[in-house]
């Protein structure tokens, strides 16, 4: 141990002519295997954070690695190097609930480096210090780790506030003003992710500004990354016509697509599940597995949400994002590695097997929810909403059946629905295998006996439920269901981090694992536009009761198919 400590070079003589928080930014960086190169304001995040530390000082020309750092080491955690975030429509519910405490959680889990800037971007009449209360209140009210005021006066200090509309070259120009500054004085070293929280309807004007202001091009050795939210288009036209305009400023591997379903642990875990152990997957295929459900339900209705919702509904805001990635995920080949590009290679082939129904009639089902009591209170219909005109047609569940037409999952259905004002709040995968051709067991003994399933929870109680028969203690011989349960906060110490922590997390380091290309998001449109004509010249949809789980259309959907609908 002495050996090692006498080879480090003695820190204090390289660094006299740095400020205490350049110090404290490259220990940050030395400890995450960040590759810095000269004094603060020229420092470069390295490619990945995996890799021992290089340390090259102009000063010195000593090259240094640190000997106590092991690079396969998984105990050390991913650090961003430096960078800075942009949020556009900062005064959002998602930017209070959500993005702002993400950041302020990551800083507090020590991921983010001492000089991490962020700036917020809005119509508000607002100075830097207000836009810092706003900041202090959201973390206050939705952080998940706990507060502490030496980490948020840290974070403070690199907080911004442009004020302006998304049409005002001088907002726009104090905005590149600010970023130069946070350059300098807080060694952000040119590195800056635009995260757009506005109605997609502004993506095409921010990313134009971005472009005209000159801050979406980077300085040399640095990066500039967009970041765009859901929904991407609203049918395959206008998504294609988003992403021409968006990869007319940015490069495709520029921009990052958040489905914040993607960031939750247990849709990570279904890759591990799958491929890091034997004993799934070879019964993962059209051999064993009869059919799988994906469900995505809500208790709630669409609140104050009418503007948005209304026109859009449950299939284009559930559907062709959230359930077809998880469908993707769950059907796809083994990667050749666990990497943006294979991921995609392979998520892409199952999208591209996708098959409809023949008949869109019977194999797809869309609902509004009822006036109904639910949980002990009277609630309204849809119709009923504020600002819902009685004429709509809006879907607010839908459920569709699916077939995957390759090797693997030939002849295997797989069930979609989402819904709101549903029974509970769950999200879940569950894959249903076949029966036993054969039982020896007499009817009356499995009356009571269902199919084997693997239940992959991803929210809100994530981990995962294997499903299986076992004779019931007795004289008689009696088999029934049993489960066998896998829950992340009873298995390990560490909390589940907010999917968004991961996410932004991933966008300072470049990593785009769990981010949908433009070539997904256009294969899922491909699959749904249909279904959505379909719909538009068919009919009204069914009518169900708020607090059950769907119209009486979506049992007899799978009843038709001898199957029926699993209570999550």
């Amino acid at each position: 141990m002495s050996e090692g400590i006498e080879g480090i070079p003695q820190t204090a003589e390289q660094e006299t002519k740095g400020t205490k928080e350049d110090k404290e930014a490259r220990a940050a960086q030395e400890a995450a295997g960040v590759e810095q190169t000269g004094v603060s304001g020229t420092a470069e995040a390295a490619p990945s954070a995996d890799r021992a530390d290089t340390d090259t000082d102009t000063d010195t020309d000593t090259d240094f690695v640190n000997p106590l750092r092991d690079p396969q080491d998984r105990r050390l955690p991913r650090i961003a190097g430096p960078s800075g975030l942009v949020i556009f429509g900062v005064t959002g519910d998602l930017s209070r609930k959500k993005l702002m405490p993400a950041v302020y959680d990551l800083a507090n889990r020590g991921l983010l480096p001492p000089g991490f800037s962020l700036v917020g971007f809005a119509r508000r009449d607002w100075e830097d210090q207000d836009f810092a209360q706003v900041v202090h209140d959201a973390v206050r009210e939705h952080a998940r780790t706990p507060f502490r005021e030496e980490v948020w006066q840290q974070l403070a200090e690199g907080m911004r506030f442009i004020p302006g509309d998304f049409d005002d070259d001088t907002a726009f120009k104090q905005l590149r003003s600010a970023v130069e500054e946070l350059d300098a004085s807080r060694g952000t070293s040119g590195n800056y992710a635009f995260y757009l929280s506005v109605p997609p309807k502004f993506f095409p004007k921010v990313v134009q500004q971005l472009k005209k202001h000159k801050l979406a091009s980077a300085p040399e050795g640095s990066w500039r990354r967009a970041v765009i939210e859901k929904p991407f288009g609203h049918d395959l036209r206008s998504a294609e016509e988003l992403n021409r305009i968006v990869h007319e400023v940015f490069d495709p591997e520029q921009v990052f697509r958040i489905d914040h379903y993607l960031g939750k642990e247990t849709v990570q875990n279904l890759l591990a599940l799958r491929f890091a152990n034997q004993m799934f997957e070879p019964i993962w295929n059209r051999s064993f597995v009869d059919h799988v459900q994906i469900t995505m339900a809500e208790d709630i209705g669409i609140g104050g949400r009418a503007g948005y919702y209304d026109g859009i509904g449950a299939a284009r805001d559930v559907i062709q994002n959230h359930l077809l990635q998880l469908m993707a995920l769950t059907a796809m080949e083994e990667p050749a590695a666990f990497d943006a590009a294979s991921l995609l290679t392979e998520k892409l082939k199952v999208l591209k097997a996708v098959r409809l129904p023949q008949d869109l009639g019977q194999g797809t089902v869309r609902g509004q929810y009822a006036a109904a009591w639910q949980g002990g209170t009277k609630v309204r219909g849809y119709l009923e909403e504020d600002g819902i005109d009685q004429s709509s047609t809006t879907d607010t569940y839908a459920a569709v059946r699916l077939q995957v037409d390759n090797r693997r999952w030939a002849g295997v259905p797989f069930y979609l629905r989402t819904g709101k004002r549903l029974g509970r709040r769950v999200t879940e995968i569950a894959v249903v295998f076949q029966r036993a051709p054969h039982s020896p067991f007499d009817s009356t003994a499995t009356e009571e006996l269902g199919s084997n399933a693997i239940v992959i929870r991803v929210q809100p109680d994530e981990g995962m439920t294997v499903r299986f028969g076992s004779k019931v203690p007795g004289t008689s011989m009696e088999i029934r269901d049993v489960t066998m349960d896998f829950a992340y906060g009873e298995s390990f110490t560490e909390s589940s981090p907010e999917a968004y922590e991961r996410l932004i997390l991933d966008v300072l380091l470049g990593d785009a694992n769990l981010f949908p290309r433009h070539q997904e998001v256009e294969e899922s449109w491909k699959i749904l536009d249909p279904i959505e004509q379909y719909w538009a010249t068919h009919g009204r949809p069914a009518q169900y009761a708020s607090g059950s789980w769907g119209p009486e259309e979506a049992d007899e959907m799978l009843a038709r198919d001898g199957r029926s609908w699993r209570r999550p």
